[in-house]
């Protein structure tokens, strides 16, 4: 067993900050978002960042080591756990405004960071087990979607005019939205109708995976609306809705104004490590289990997270992912420094 896999056990924090803020009241309320959003962004500005690689030997034996598995898993319990307290507590009456307003954000934080995050990670995988686990944790972000579009649209189309969730050249974070929630959520219906024709099914059969997701996630919110009313319902609903655009914030700094070639025959030149943005800042890295080295991620897709790479060549984001996405509400000033960077990566690579 690898000792170095408990360092990721430090995403745990964001949990044991959201029971705070699910338990308490006042500015207590606000913490995780606090520790999410200022502390780790502050302080990855005086820390540089870690372009370190394991060893070929060291890469195996992690690679191996299943409490790097084990690690993901309980995620899983930790994110129905949390949703469950939130339930209880989100409807209370007489709660003021900016308790739930901060209780809300927080089930955001843990629907991106986790509900979706997490299961990026699992639904890389082939392993029937954890392809559900990623569907389970989609669930709680009502974005189930996200595992078929992501893994047979996202990863083939990246860096291409193709793919809704790779963000063009001077293209607003907010109008960004609207264009990747909307074609991401049509091209999984596109994908599973095609898969299910393929397998000999009607476009309207069960066999076809979207229809299903649906059925889920209206089951499940007609769920939580029985067992918690109305007014719960739609708190997780925008809940989910911050989760959502969190992890589409993160999808738009990934591959922010990043073009891959097309070639003569109209195919695109294979997804490499300069078509998608890096970052090695450590604090970011660990919150989203190495998401933030995404470039190693795009270039061999079904490598594990704790073996993932820094590539020389990769373009790297001014700092990590936590304080990327705060630069990137600010259009001028995402920009500014942004396209300075592409123009330089544009410079060097004629």
């Amino acid at each position: 067993m690898n000792i170095k896999a408990f360092k990721y056990l430090s995403p745990l924090i964001i949990y044991i900050l959201a029971w705070v803020s699910f338990t308490q009241a006042g500015w207590l309320v606000w913490i995780p978002l606090i520790y999410a959003w200022i502390l780790i962004p502050v302080i990855e500005l005086f820390f540089q960042p870690n372009e370190k690689n394991m060893s070929a030997t060291e890469a195996a034996i992690a690679k191996k080591d299943p409490v790097y598995d084990y690690l993901l898993y309980i995620i899983v319990v930790f994110q129905y756990l949390l949703l469950f307290k939130f339930l209880s507590v989100i409807a209370t009456p007489n709660l003021p405004t900016l308790d739930i307003i901060g209780r809300i954000f927080t089930m955001g934080l843990l629907c991106g960071t986790f509900g979706i995050n997490v299961a990026h990670e699992l639904g890389h995988r082939k392993n029937k087990m954890e392809q559900f686990f990623a569907k389970a944790l989609l669930l709680t972000s009502l974005y189930m979607h996200f595992f078929i579009e992501h893994n047979k649209g996202h990863h083939k189309n990246v860096s291409t005019p193709k793919d809704p969730s790779s963000a063009r050249k001077n293209e607003i974070l907010y109008t960004f939205y609207f264009r990747t929630i909307i074609f991401s959520y049509l091209s999984a219906w596109e994908i599973s109708n095609k898969e299910v024709l393929k397998k000999g099914h009607q476009k309207w059969s069960v066999k076809n995976e979207m229809l299903q997701f649906q059925i889920i996630q209206i089951a499940f919110v007609g769920l939580i609306y029985f067992a918690f009313g109305g007014l719960a319902t739609v708190y997780f609903i925008a809940a989910a809705g911050a989760g959502i655009a969190l992890l589409e914030t993160i999808n738009y700094i990934e591959h922010y104004g990043l073009k891959r070639i097309e070639t003569t025959n109209g195919n695109y030149e294979r997804a490499m490590p300069r078509h998608s943005w890096n970052s090695n800042h450590a604090l970011g890295r660990l919150m989203l289990f190495e998401l933030s080295r995404h470039s190693d991620h795009h270039y061999l897709a079904s490598k594990k997270y704790q073996i993932l790479d820094h590539h020389d060549d990769a373009p790297q984001l001014p700092t990590g992912y936590p304080g990327s996405m705060i630069l990137a509400l600010f259009p001028p000033a995402w920009f500014y420094v942004m396209n300075r960077k592409i123009k330089n990566l544009e410079k060097n690579s004629a």
